[in-house]
């Protein structure tokens, strides 16, 4: 493979953080890993396993304490601050578990954002058949002009997926985009990540869910800062597959009153 088809090589990487004057809380220790060009990488672990600071570290969002970080064949330590924000804006795109959707706006307004503070935004004409582009790209083109609170929990996440899609970026970054959500939703969301990544996006995805992991195509458990298993997925489970085989009453018996209309933008 060559180093191009690398999206991201780590080396060494490590993240301390200061707990009071004289603790030292070591949260990531000495991680090597590469992620190549189209992966869908599930990153597992208990509370307090170091997965969330790998995730900040990987979304340019807190800087490493020592080691390496290669993204595309740069250094990130290398990049000032306001190199980071573009990287940011322009090659990463965020998933989160609670949407973090603005309450006042619509979806398609939502989805506009990350173009706003893009430094060649493009003109609104453009802007906007972006953001509906990207919101068609996931089931939504009908909602563009709903706000949060009149769209369910599943459908602010796909809200919150065509906005980290619409700069087009190198990869996702989704942290626990299924932890708020009931079973058929999160299959839903599933299929979604599973197209986009046949479709050639690189995607990595914090969970703790063992169930959703079985639909990435490469499993990493991290224990105590450091990487204890790292394996392929010889035949990822299909969320298309799985959602035919959920009976047509799944979400009230699994809990679907919870992908209901929320009454606050941002949480599940």
């Amino acid at each position: 493979m060559e180093a191009k088809d690398k999206v991201i090589r780590l080396v060494g990487l490590d993240k301390v953080y200061q707990s009071g004057e004289d603790v030292a809380v070591h949260a990531v220790k000495g991680v090597s890993l590469e992620i190549e060009r189209g992966d869908f990488v599930a990153i597992m672990g208990p509370s307090g396993s170091g997965k969330s600071t790998l995730m900040n570290m990987l979304g340019c969002l807190d800087r490493p304490s020592g080691g390496e970080y290669w993204l595309e064949g740069e250094q990130v330590g290398a990049f000032d601050r306001d190199r980071l924000a573009r990287v940011r804006n322009q090659r990463l795109g965020f998933v989160f578990q609670g949407f973090n959707l603005l309450s006042r706006t619509s979806a398609l307004e939502n989805v506009e954002l990350p173009m706003l503070y893009s430094p060649q935004c493009p003109p609104r004409k453009e802007l906007r058949r972006r953001a509906l582009a990207a919101l068609e790209r996931v089931g939504l083109g009908k909602r563009a002009f709903h706000h949060p609170s009149q769209l369910s929990g599943g459908q602010q996440q796909r809200v919150a997926i065509a906005r980290a899609l619409v700069n087009e970026p190198s990869f996702l970054l989704a942290d626990e985009p299924t932890g708020n959500l009931d079973t058929r939703t999160s299959l839903e969301i599933m299929e979604i990540f599973q197209d986009l990544n046949d479709k050639g996006m690189t995607i990595l995805m914090v969970t703790h869910e063992p169930d959703i992991a079985q639909y990435c195509r490469r499993q990493i458990v991290l224990r105590d800062g450091v990487i204890v298993r790292d394996e392929r997925v010889e035949k990822p489970l299909r969320a298309g597959e799985e959602l035919k085989r959920l009976p047509a009453t799944d979400e009230l018996l699994m809990g679907g009153a919870r992908d209901t209309p929320s009454t606050a933008a941002g949480e599940g």
